[in-house]
């Protein structure tokens, strides 16, 4: 593989990290967000990624997002009576983010995020090192 080659699959991976950090910090954000019982619930987004090859069956070149999903299920139901989203039962809907996972992605998005860009500029000094012998 090229220096090319490294830095355009480093730069892949950045990409993809970026939005996965960026999925992670959304769903955080809702996860306080209730709503009438009768509406949809904050659902939190997953991000699906998959690898980016030319040719099927050829080596891969990096990766990229294939979807971006929502999270499936029933969301929680509890009483309270004071918030005005309430229904006349006095029920709201929480949201379905599933907290500590999300923070565990957001640990694994982090280091992924970390790991191209020390990638990128490792081969971006190797590159240099090249175009120095060459003088």
């Amino acid at each position: 593989m090229s220096i090319f080659g490294a830095m355009d699959i480093a730069a892949t991976g950045i990409r993809l990290g970026q939005v996965w950090m960026d999925t992670v910090a959304h769903n955080v954000a809702n996860v306080n967000t209730v709503t009438r019982t009768d509406e949809e619930p904050f659902r939190a987004q997953l991000v699906v990624a998959e690898e980016s090859t030319r040719v099927p069956g050829a080596p891969g070149n990096g990766v990229r997002v294939k979807a971006i999903t929502r999270l499936e299920g029933d969301a929680p139901i509890v009483q309270d009576p004071l918030n005005p989203l309430a229904d006349e039962d006095g029920n709201v809907q929480l949201p379905l983010v599933d907290l500590p996972g999300q923070l565990a992605d957001l640990v694994l998005a982090s280091r992924s995020y970390q790991v191209n860009v020390s990638v990128l500029q490792q081969s971006q000094a190797a590159y240099e090192a090249a175009m120095r012998l060459g003088r």
